[in-house]
């Protein structure tokens, strides 16, 4: 069976180290993957959109428009960005935070996050919004949203919780891999 996830966010999230995290989880747990990243201005605060896809036969690491199963947004207006690569009946797990992009603040305009998670159940209908800014604060870190969504997403079975904090502590520094085992298991 196929698995076919978007992660997006913006340069400087951990949407890369998170696509890692989640490749590297599933090739232990025996299974083919195929990833790839677009970043475009991620330097300067852009989009970041990375394709991972999971099963025995995946030929392409680009995940087609209208058949991602997951999406995983680190930010509510990049979810609604990208949301034409979810499939009817996919999920999207989406940081309830909107980073307000330099152009709509220099417009004097506002992206507002309860519009984009209503737009987003609308449009997707299975939603599960994060409050990453509470899982920083209670865990003493603002360097943790990509953990925090991965541990969410581990709850849909997507991924196993096991196998994530195995790819953690073979991808993350050991002075960091206690936090980030905490930021997967922060979602109950």
């Amino acid at each position: 069976m196929t698995k076919n996830i978007i992660i997006c966010g913006v340069g400087g999230q951990g949407t890369v180290l998170a696509a890692k995290v989640l490749s590297q989880a599933a090739i232990a747990n025996g299974e083919r993957v195929l990833s790839a990243e677009t970043i475009g201005m991620a330097q300067r605060g852009g989009s970041v959109v990375s394709h991972v896809r999971i099963g025995s036969d995946v030929f392409s690491p680009l995940v087609p428009q209208g058949q991602a199963d997951f999406l995983i947004a680190f930010e509510a207006a990049e979810a609604v960005r990208n949301i034409s690569y979810l499939k009817q009946g996919g999920t999207v797990i989406v940081n309830k935070k909107v980073v307000q992009p330099v152009t709509a603040s220099l417009n004097g305009k506002s992206f507002d996050e309860k519009e984009m998670i209503s737009y987003l159940e609308k449009v997707a209908g299975n939603v599960i919004a994060v409050d990453t800014e509470q899982a920083c604060k209670d865990l003493g870190s603002s360097k943790v949203v990509n953990m925090v969504l991965l541990g969410a997403a581990s709850r849909t079975g997507l991924i196993n919780l096991q196998e994530l904090k195995a790819a953690i502590k073979e991808l993350v520094k050991p002075d960091f891999y206690e936090l980030n085992v905490r930021a997967i298991e922060w979602v109950k």
